[in-house]
């Protein structure tokens, strides 16, 4: 996802481009999606990665002559036929055992996926200025958390947000503010909140 979410191509042109991915094992996928993938909105493909090797040495029966690892492929296999009764697509990678090789293997084969998908829709899957906006705006509530503190740190009484956010030049971001606090409060760091969190007008903050 953070490779193909992109709103410009190549070209400069606005696509909005992307695909969401979602992903777990064996059945707690079945039980988590399958009902939306089955009978919601068709506008996906599933990927099912079947495993023929179970496990090292022999399988627990977890009834008369049924092991866990029949279970699972029971459950790989009933899910696709679910899918495909409904006309929705699936394809399955099968794979012999679960490996270190074999892992990488997988990574190696989505890696060349999305490179060839972005060759195909034009996009580049190598930018990405929303990871890098995401980073840098956590950086900045960080710089502000210890302008904060140092606001706090030197406050003879009780100080408002709107105080905190007046001494810290930062007048437009008194909800930051208040987040910040919040997390300083509950966490017992550098700040202590008197009043209702819920009231944010009313709250009163001061060093510990």
């Amino acid at each position: 996802m953070e490779s193909l979410g992109k709103e410009k191509d190549l070209d400069g042109n606005t696509v909005y481009q992307g695909i969401a991915v979602y992903g777990n094992k064996g059945s707690t996928d079945q039980h988590a999606y399958v009902q939306q993938l089955r009978e919601g909105i068709p506008n996906f493909f599933a990927t099912l990665i079947e495993v023929l090797k179970d496990r090292e040495g022999p399988s627990v029966d977890v009834e008369p002559g049924v092991t866990a690892g029949d279970y699972l492929s029971g459950l790989l296999q009933g899910t696709r036929r679910a899918l495909f009764e409904n006309h929705r697509d699936s394809i399955t990678i099968t794979v012999p055992e679960v490996t270190p090789k074999m892992v990488g293997a997988l990574i190696a084969l989505y890696e060349r996926a999305v490179s060839i998908y972005a060759f195909m829709v034009n996009i580049n899957a190598y930018h990405q200025p929303g990871v890098e906006a995401g980073k840098k705006a956590a950086a900045d509530v960080l710089e502000l958390q210890n302008k904060v503190i140092g606001v706090l740190s030197k406050a003879e009484a009780p100080l408002s947000l709107t105080d905190i956010a007046d001494k810290a030049e930062a007048a437009e971001r008194i909800e930051n503010i208040y987040k910040i606090v919040r997390h300083l409060d509950a966490n017992g760091r550098s700040v202590k909140i008197e009043g209702d969190p819920s009231e944010p007008a009313n709250l009163k903050v001061s060093a510990r």
